[in-house]
């Protein structure tokens, strides 16, 4: 039991127990709860006794005044005054559902609550009933998972190997967070912020939405008084997985920590912090995940409250909510002021799709814009490929700050960290690369310097943005009368309405008929009007028509005379401009593109230099301008490889067929 491997094969050993009642994927509903108390239980194990004998003395009083007195005695945040305790089950194996059950209710109630979130009871009946729980209990019996042998940050590290193992298949969104790259995170979060290091007593807060199982507030804390053992970092979290729930809590609370600082909960639908600020923020949200389940609350807080609420910046597309949550984050910063000089810093690690989804104008690229022209984002790090256990994409870890030091205010740095890896001996899922401390101390010394080389790129914030902007070429139309075209009137959706009716009955019957002798009479026109004369001015074309179906006594609006033009009409850029009712070129959709025109370059000047010299009829609608933010991470650190020769691809051709022939020749000699 010396390494962390060791302790996840001995409880993986545990869960083989369960093999037959249960499923592979249905083993952590009993071992996740049990080694929660079987830690437990080793916290207590020392003042077990003492508790006994002051339960005694003071069990008519509240429950309340009761803990309280009781929480003092076991030293922790918690107690249990059951008899039982994991040894003691084990002395009446006859009896060990009964006496499970009186142990688990003998805890304080912040403890209780924990277990009673992942319905331990249902398991305790089943593995009974199948003669296993004795087995079960006794095993666990056998691990010392207490703090001073098992670290907090080890122990979460822990259930998290379980829970992948017990979810191979889980959904790609679900990945927990490898320690090296909350490591890497923690560097980066506390950068600039040497008091949190250096200052004796000193307290400060730490918030995680997407908490899971408490991995990133527990290396962070470790990390902090590695340095400064007297600093105090409150972790605050929300999650909304009840096993990951029940496991962050009953951490917080072994650490001696507030159970109530981590909330049960959807976070974008149901803030449990909606009035706290933090110091530091933290978290890996869901990858490519849908946030339909919270989509009303989020749609009303966004249209009634605007910036007032967490998302006035705009909403990403429905199937991936990472932006939403960085949003959220921001919400949560400390305003920068005399009591709170430093603001608030924040990592969250995304995938490549928060730097360029959604085009200028649309919910993410909105997003961007609002927090870079705000001056948040301090830096962004892409991280190696296959760092995640349930997903081999590549990650970044964003850093935002809102009181940047003087020397980074208005610029961003990108920082490739996407080569500075180890390939581990043994995968994990999907996990195949990691960050070794020698990568995290570099990527961390490159990303402090400041400085630009081959894997550091400094920006200013204008960098990334660019004004999206239609340009329009002229409508150009020649018109015929002839027998195709007067056959593709019959195509046109106005010309096939006239034989339609929404009524009923007679009166329908009856429009209908109305609708055949108008087409008829439409088309009579035209073929009268038949000539082989092709025209290339519409205008001039218009009064020929007009003045054929004046005489004929037909009239018809406008949407039915455009089916008409349309039809006869053609494509042609020898032909004069269309022209609108104030005489203005009409603008063909047919030919209509766009330009990303930087923020930093003058509009018109990059339309004479890059649009006219190519399309010199073509113009800016000036009404079209939209400015949007994306980051091209990977377009700034592209390097060019050269294509390799004809004559070298030839040569080595020639050698595999040469090496071929020779191990043929052997084959058939032999």
């Amino acid at each position: 039991m010396d390494n962390f491997n060791n302790k996840v094969n001995f409880i993986w050993s545990i869960a083989e127990i369960l093999r037959g009642p249960y499923k592979k994927e249905d083993y952590g509903k009993v071992v996740l709860p049990m080694a929660v108390l079987r830690r437990f239980d080793g916290v207590l194990e020392e003042t077990k006794d003492d508790v006994l004998e002051q339960y005694e003395k003071y069990k008519h009083l509240p429950d309340e005044s009761r803990d309280e007195i009781l929480n003092r005695t076991s030293k922790q945040k918690f107690n249990n005054v059951s008899k039982f305790d994991f040894k003691k089950l084990l002395n009446d194996s006859d009896n060990i559902a009964d006496n499970l059950r009186d142990y688990i209710n003998g805890f304080s109630q912040s403890a209780k609550d924990i277990i009673d979130f992942f319905n331990f009871d249902t398991q305790i009946e089943k593995m009974d009933r199948n003669n296993v729980l004795y087995l079960v209990v006794r095993r666990f019996s056998e691990i010392d998972l207490h703090p001073e042998t098992v670290s907090n940050v080890e122990m979460g590290f822990i259930f998290e190997e379980l829970i992948r193992r017990f979810n191979e298949h889980s959904e790609a969104g679900d990945h927990y967070t490898p320690r090296e790259v909350i490591h890497l995170m923690s560097h980066l979060l506390f950068m600039y912020h040497d008091e949190v290091f250096t200052t004796e007593g000193l307290t400060k807060t730490i918030y995680d939405p997407c908490a899971g199982t408490g991995g990133m507030g527990s290396v962070s804390q470790s990390y902090i008084h590695e340095y400064n053992p007297s600093a105090n970092l409150k972790f605050f979290g929300q999650e909304f997985n009840e096993e990951s729930y029940a496991i962050s809590k009953a951490d917080i609370l072994i650490k001696g920590g507030e159970a109530k600082n981590v909330a049960f909960g959807n976070t974008l639908s149901n803030d449990q912090f909606p009035n706290e600020t933090f110091d530091y923020l933290i978290t890996n949200p869901p990858f490519g995940v849908e946030w339909k389940p919270a989509q009303k609350e989020v749609n009303d807080e966004h249209e009634n409250l605007g910036y007032n609420g967490r998302f006035g910046a705009g909403l990403p597309r429905i199937n991936d909510g990472q932006l939403l949550f960085l949003q959220h984050l921001v919400s949560k910063m400390k305003p920068v002021s005399d009591e709170n000089p430093n603001g608030s810093r924040l990592a969250i690690v995304v995938n490549g799709s928060p730097l360029f989804t959604g085009d200028a104008g649309l919910g993410e690229s909105n997003i961007r814009k609002h927090l870079i022209e705000n001056d948040l984002v301090e830096g962004i790090i892409g991280l190696p490929d296959q760092m995640f256990y349930n997903t081999g994409i590549s990650t970044y870890i964003w850093v935002l700050t809102n009181n940047k030091p003087d020397h980074r205010r208005g610029k961003i740095q990108l920082v490739d960290g996407t080569e500075f890896y180890k390939k581990m001996k043994k995968s994990l899922g999907e996990k195949r690369h990691e960050l070794t401390e020698q990568d995290i101390d570099y990527i961390t010394r490159l990303y402090g310097a400041f400085r630009e080389d081959e894997h550091s790129k400094i920006f200013d914030n204008e960098d990334f943005g660019y004004r999206k902007v239609t340009i329009e070429r002229p409508l150009r139309l020649n018109f015929k009368v002839d027998k195709d075209r007067i056959h593709r009137l019959y195509d046109e959706k106005a010309f096939q309405n006239l034989v339609k009716s929404k009524k009923k009955g007679e009166a329908g019957l009856k429009e209908v008929e109305e609708g055949e002798i108008q087409q008829q009479a439409i088309v009579k026109v035209l073929q009268e009007l038949t000539i082989d004369e092709l025209y290339k001015n519409r205008e001039a074309f218009e009064g020929i028509l007009n003045d054929a179906f004046k005489d004929a006594n037909i009239k018809f609006n406008a949407i039915l005379k455009k089916a008409v033009l349309s039809a006869l009409s053609e494509k042609d850029e020898t032909a004069d401009i269309c022209l609108d009712k104030k005489g203005n070129p009409e603008a063909d959709p047919g030919l209509r593109d766009t330009e990303n025109i930087p923020l930093k370059e003058d509009i018109h000047d990059y339309f004479e230099r890059e649009v006219k010299t190519h399309v010199p009829d073509a113009w800016i609608d000036e009404g079209s301008i939209k400015v949007g933010y994306e980051v091209p991470f990977t377009r700034h650190f592209y390097q060019y490889t050269s294509l390799r020769s004809s004559e070298e691809i030839s040569n080595e051709i020639r050698e595999l067929e040469e090496s071929i022939m020779d191990k043929l020749k052997k084959v058939m000699e032999g």
